[in-house]
C-alpha cells in the first residue's frame, strides 16, 4: 500500500525536488525552462516563498518556505477550484496545478502524451540552520554533481546568479545570503563543495 506523502505545513521549510517519469527529460529547451519559471510564479508564489532552486534535464529542486495561512487564502481568494479546500489541500493543489500545466505544454510542444513527472513530488522537511544551508549548496551545485559545469556559477538555470546578483527579484536572496553571514561567505561556502 502507497503511503501518503508529507504535508506541506505553513510556515515550514521545504526541500521539494522531483523527476521525469523513468528519469525522461522534462526540459530539453532553453523555452521548456523558461515556461516551467512562468508558470512556478504564477502557481507557487501566492503560496511560497523561494529561497534556491535549480532546473536540470530531467530534475528540479527547490527550497521553499510555505507562507502564512491568511496571507496563503487572501492570495488565493477566488480561484474556483480551490473552494472549500481545507489550506493544506490548497497548498498541494497549487503544486498539482504548476505540474499538470507544464505536463501540458511539455506534451503538447513534443508530441507526447502521459505522466510526465513522478507521483507524488518529493519532499523533506527542514528544521534546522543548518539544514538549510546544507540544501542551498546542495542545489546549487547540483549542476556541477551530474557534470554539466564546473562551478554553480557557469550554469544558468540555478537561483545562483540570482543570490550573487543586485537586481531585483522575488527570490528571498537577502535572507539567503545572511544564512552565510555576508555574500563572500555565500560564495566561499559553495566554492569550498567544489574544490
Amino acid at each position: 500500500m502507497a503511503h501518503s506523502p508529507m504535508p506541506l505545513l505553513t510556515q515550514q521549510y521545504y526541500h521539494i525536488y522531483n523527476r521525469g517519469i523513468n528519469a525522461c527529460p522534462i526540459f530539453t529547451e532553453h523555452s521548456n525552462y523558461e515556461h516551467f519559471l512562468r508558470l512556478y510564479d504564477k502557481y507557487i508564489s501566492p503560496i511560497a516563498e523561494t529561497y534556491a532552486w535549480v532546473l536540470l534535464g530531467n530534475h528540479f529542486h527547490l527550497l521553499v518556505r510555505i507562507k502564512k495561512q491568511d496571507e496563503i487564502i487572501s492570495n488565493l481568494e477566488g480561484l474556483e477550484n480551490l473552494r472549500g479546500l481545507n489550506i493544506e489541500k490548497r497548498i498541494n493543489q497549487q503544486f498539482s496545478n504548476l505540474f499538470n500545466a507544464y505536463s501540458k505544454a511539455f506534451n503538447k510542444r513534443n508530441q507526447r502524451t502521459g505522466s510526465l513527472f513522478e507521483h507524488p513530488f518529493k519532499r523533506k522537511l527542514i528544521d534546522s540552520k543548518e539544514y538549510l544551508r546544507s540544501v542551498i549548496i546542495y542545489i546549487h551545485n547540483n549542476p556541477v554533481h551530474h557534470g554539466f559545469c564546473e562551478s554553480p556559477i557557469e550554469y544558468a538555470w540555478s537561483s545562483y546568479l540570482t543570490c550573487l546578483s543586485d537586481r531585483d527579484t522575488s527570490l528571498m536572496r537577502e535572507q539567503v545570503r545572511s544564512w552565510f553571514d555576508d555574500l563572500h561567505h555565500f560564495k566561499q561556502y559553495h566554492l569550498a563543495i567544489v574544490r
